[in-house]
């Protein structure tokens, strides 16, 4: 059986002291069994004081996860904070393991580390947390297309790193007490687990019925929409402007339609545009599929809680639920504009008491729309709202 605790420390300069909060609320909450793993997401402080290496360097357990700009367990919430999600268990085993940098490439460093890690196991893993750093040069999907390629039929969950500032320069991933920009860490979680998953994107009535068909794109990269060069069609349109995305348009959904792809499971997946080339490619950040349709989106602080209400509906119903790990886009986080707390305190005020939990934002999302028999669609979202049920 699986038991899961929710742990965290405000403490940034004291090492003895944080490690001292966190044992002390573990063994308040929790007995380790045999196999334990930590899922940590903190304030990039934790790092420069040395107190995230402290205590992963004195917790009996591996530490893997990312930088964030606030998240919340079950009784905290806030951005100068450090959380931890513990999963123990007797029938489950984790191995945890990092990449080396990834900016020559992802999928050789990638295969090593697994391999790496992997080493020993007779069977594929039943869930792999995997946390990504954020190279813009890179759709976010390579990552997801290269763990399928490894443990096909795993089902995938996690986040991107960010951080707090505009251009998330500061975001790391964490690997017990090693940190990287550009290295990715992950979790195999092997044994008697049976994961489930929960997407919420946007409330339907928020999809625009104009429709546009994307008619030359490679990756990330869109080049022309209903025959138009990109940047034209939405210059046209109102949404670009001096080689650029207008401000607002930065926070507006593209709901692209998957049904030309073999796995297509009904469930759209949202893109945000991020830039243009000279050329004008709009340029995505995550891919979007040649021929595939799109319809434009609407997003404001009122759809951001109405679809958590939703999400956290979704969990409260289900049986024997032991932890939940949820991920929450940073584009979310700033459509509540003066309000960046609401969406964690939502969650936290609506979620059931006894339900240990983290919920952290993401710079993307990894999770499965769906698992059919047996396989999951491991999607890579934006704009969501993703939810790990244990």
């Amino acid at each position: 059986m699986i038991k899961c605790a929710s742990v965290y420390t405000y403490e940034m300069d004291n090492h003895q002291i944080a490690l001292a909060e966190i044992k002390a609320q573990l063994d308040e909450k929790i007995t380790l069994l045999e196999h334990s793993v930590g899922i940590v997401m903190c304030y990039t402080e934790f790092i420069n004081t040395g107190v995230l290496k402290y205590l992963c360097d004195n917790l009996p357990f591996d530490v893997v996860g990312v930088t964030t700009a606030s998240q919340a367990v079950n009784s905290e919430h806030g951005e100068l904070i450090l959380t931890m999600f513990v999963i123990t268990a007797d029938d489950v085993r984790f191995k945890a393991g990092a990449t080396e940098c990834l900016e020559e490439g992802i999928a050789g460093p990638t295969r090593t580390a697994y391999h790496q890690a992997a080493q020993g196991a007779a069977d594929l893993p039943g869930l792999a947390l995997v946390f990504p750093p954020l190279i813009l040069k890179y759709a976010a999907d390579d990552y997801v297309d290269i763990w399928e390629e490894l443990i096909p039929h795993t089902p995938l969950f996690g986040t991107l790193a960010i951080d707090d500032t505009i251009s998330f320069e500061g975001s790391e991933t964490i690997y017990n007490g090693f940190t990287s920009k550009t290295a990715m860490s992950f979790v195999l979680c092997y044994g008697n687990i049976h994961p489930r998953f929960s997407v919420t994107v946007l409330p339907e009535d928020n999809i625009m019925p104009y429709k546009a068909e994307v008619t030359r794109a490679n990756g990330p990269f869109v080049h022309e929409i209903n025959n138009r060069n990109a940047y034209q069609y939405f210059a046209e349109l109102g949404f670009a402007s001096d080689g650029a995305p207008t401000e607002s348009f930065l926070f507006v959904p593209f709901m692209i339609d998957l049904r030309k792809r073999d796995d297509y499971d009904g469930i759209p997946v949202l893109r945000g545009l991020s830039s243009f080339t000279e050329d004008g490619t709009a340029i995505f950040r995550g891919n979007v599929d040649e021929n595939s349709i799109f319809n434009l989106s609407s997003f404001s602080d009122r759809d951001v809680i109405s679809t958590t209400l939703l999400q956290v509906e979704k969990v409260n119903s289900l049986p024997d639920v032991n932890g939940v790990l949820s991920f929450s886009c940073i584009i979310r986080r700033m459509v509540l504009g003066i309000n960046p707390y609401l969406e964690l305190e939502t969650f936290q005020d609506n979620m059931d008491s006894q339900t240990p939990f983290m919920m952290g934002y993401a710079g993307g999302e990894i999770c499965p729309t769906s698992v059919r028999e047996g396989i999951p669609v491991n999607r890579f979202h934006n704009y969501s709202f993703v939810t790990l049920i244990i």
